[in-house]
């Protein structure tokens, strides 16, 4: 019981952030409907009295969830994290499908918007598993809109790398380093990303 209960705070504190981000009528609704089914399918089949163990998954995605890659080049508040936020949600239960048409839809409301434009390439990567001619697609409108930042490029090379394309994506990152600032906060990201491939710790 004592469970559940955390359970249920846990999912109102998380529609209390959204509410925060601004989201709210049908939007809040649909986030409200995937925190309640994510819960119930962790009631009927969790087992809290069993020892965690590490989640598997590809070396790059361990590498760097994209959801804190986001963060670290993007900021956290974004107007466009809402949209983001429940497109993770879907992902992360494998429906990748419903995260896809979750962005296109902020896209139809906001065209011009760069994050949402990388967050459809990184969806439509994440739903094909590998780069995509779409994909490719909104990486580049995302560029075209945003010329000034470092978040196409690095997405669209870490689409590179989960496509089994660590050379291309390292190219990537290095001109990306080499056009950066040095006092660009997000550098340590990619020289880490940059190491680890060379190290053939990723993508090999």
């Amino acid at each position: 019981m004592s469970g559940l209960f955390i359970l249920l705070v846990l999912i109102g504190l998380a529609l209390g952030g959204l509410r925060l981000l601004g989201l709210t009528g049908p939007l809040l609704k649909l986030a409200a409907a995937a925190l309640m089914v994510g819960g119930a399918g962790y009631s009927l089949q969790g087992r809290p009295g069993l020892s965690g163990s590490p989640a598997r998954g590809s070396a790059e995605a361990q590498y760097l969830p994209l959801d804190k890659a986001r963060h670290a080049l993007l900021g956290q508040f974004t107007a466009s994290e809402r949209w983001l936020i429940l497109a993770d949600s879907f992902a992360s239960r494998g429906k990748t499908q419903e995260a896809v048409g979750l962005i296109q839809s902020g896209l139809r409301a906001h065209p011009n918007d760069d994050v949402l434009w990388v967050g459809l390439g990184n969806a439509l990567v994440d739903h094909a598993g590998i780069m995509t001619p779409a994909s490719e697609l909104a990486y580049a409108r995302a560029a075209k809109l945003a010329p000034w930042s470092p978040a196409p490029p690095f997405f669209h090379g870490l689409a590179l790398l989960r496509s089994g394309q660590p050379e291309a994506a390292l190219a990537e990152w290095k001109a990306l380093l080499a056009a950066a600032p040095a006092e660009a906060g997000w550098r340590p990201l990619v020289e880490d990303g940059v190491a680890q491939i060379e190290r053939g710790q990723i993508g090999s």
